[in-house]
C-alpha cells in the first residue's frame, strides 16, 4: 500500500500581496502560522488558489521556499508544479523537490489539453524523474481536460502516483474511479460542497479553499467524520454550504481574498485579470462571514 501524505483538510493557501501586487511573504508566513494553529492538516501552496498562474517562475520557487522553511515540518507542505509544458513541470516539480516538499500537486494540461494517452504519458514522464508523492488534481471545469476513470487506473499502478484532488464534481465518475483504484489512489476531494460525500466513499479528506477563513470547522468536518460522528460531519457540511457558496460566486481566488480582507487578515487583492467582486457579491459574501461569526 502507497503512504499516504495527509489525512484532513489541506489548506488550498492564498498568496497574499502588496497594494502593489508583489508578493507579502511576512504576510504568508502569519497566514501560514494561523492555519496551522487552526487545525489545518496540510498546507498547499501555489495552485488555483495561491495564484500560481500568474506568479514568475522565480516567485513560484519562492514561495514554496518560504512555506517549506516556515512550516518547519509541522504539517506537510504540497507545492502545485503542474503546467501544460511536460518538460516545464518536470523542471519545478524538481525544484521543489530540492526545496523539501512532502507532496507535488500536478493539474492536467491546460489550454493545449491532451487526450487521455498523453495524460498517461504526461504524468509517468515526471513521476518516472521525481521522488516526491504526486497528486494528481482534475478540473475541467478550467483546464478543459478530464481524468476518466480507466486512465486514473493506469496511473494509479505507478508507485509515485498515490492521490487525486477530484474537482470533476462527476461522482458516478468517482465511484467508478475508486472500484477501479481500490487503495492504490488517495482521494481528495476538490470541492469545498463535497467534502461528506467523497468522504463516505473512502476519500482522505479535502483540498481547501474554505480552510482560509475556517480552518477549524473544515479540519471538524473531516476528523468527525472519519471518528465515526457521520451526523456530526453532515451538519457541518450543510452549515457551511451558504458561505462555501459565496466563497464561489466569482472566480476563485477573488471572494476568499475579499473575505479575508472583511476579516482583517490583509491578503491584499488579486493580481490581473481577476477583477474585484461586484459590490452586490461582496454584501452577500459579507453577510455570509457574519452568520458564521467570522465577522
Amino acid at each position: 500500500m502507497k503512504k499516504t501524505i495527509f489525512t484532513g483538510a489541506g489548506v488550498a493557501i492564498v498568496t497574499p500581496m502588496h497594494e502593489d501586487g508583489s508578493i507579502n511573504l511576512e504576510k504568508f508566513k502569519e497566514i501560514i502560522d494561523q492555519q496551522i494553529a487552526g487545525g489545518t492538516d496540510a498546507l498547499i501552496v501555489c495552485g488555483t488558489t495561491g495564484e500560481s498562474a500568474t506568479q514568475s517562475h522565480e516567485e513560484h520557487v519562492e514561495v514554496i521556499k518560504t512555506a517549506v522553511e516556515h512550516t518547519a515540518g509541522r504539517v506537510p507542505v504540497i507545492a502545485g508544479t503542474g503546467s501544460n509544458d511536460t518538460a516545464y513541470a518536470l523542471h519545478l516539480s524538481k525544484e521543489a523537490e530540492a526545496l523539501g516538499v512532502d507532496g507535488l500537486l500536478m493539474v492536467t494540461p491546460y489550454y493545449n489539453k491532451t487526450s487521455q494517452a498523453g495524460l498517461i504519458q504526461h504524468f509517468t514522464y515526471v513521476a518516472d524523474r521525481v521522488n516526491t508523492p504526486i497528486i494528481l488534481y482534475n478540473v475541467p471545469s478550467r483546464t478543459g481536460c478530464n481524468i476518466q476513470p480507466a486512465t486514473y487506473a493506469a496511473l494509479a499502478e505507478h508507485p509515485n502516483i498515490v492521490a487525486t484532488k477530484e474537482a470533476s464534481g462527476n461522482m458516478s465518475a468517482l465511484v467508478e474511479t475508486i472500484a477501479r483504484c481500490g487503495d492504490k489512489l488517495d482521494i481528495y476531494s476538490g470541492n469545498d460542497d463535497q467534502v461528506v460525500p467523497i468522504l463516505s466513499l473512502g476519500g482522505k479528506g479535502v483540498i481547501s479553499v474554505l480552510s482560509n477563513v475556517a480552518p477549524r470547522p473544515t479540519h471538524d468536518m473531516v476528523a468527525k467524520f472519519l471518528a465515526g460522528d457521520v451526523e456530526g460531519s453532515r451538519r457541518l457540511q450543510v452549515e457551511y454550504a451558504p458561505l462555501i457558496s459565496a466563497l464561489f460566486s466569482d472566480v476563485n481566488p477573488i471572494p476568499v481574498k475579499e473575505a479575508m480582507n472583511l476579516m482583517g487578515m490583509e491578503v491584499g487583492p488579486c493580481r490581473m485579470p481577476l477583477a474585484p467582486m461586484s459590490e452586490a457579491g461582496r454584501e452577500n459574501l459579507k453577510a455570509q462571514l457574519q452568520k458564521m461569526g467570522l465577522l
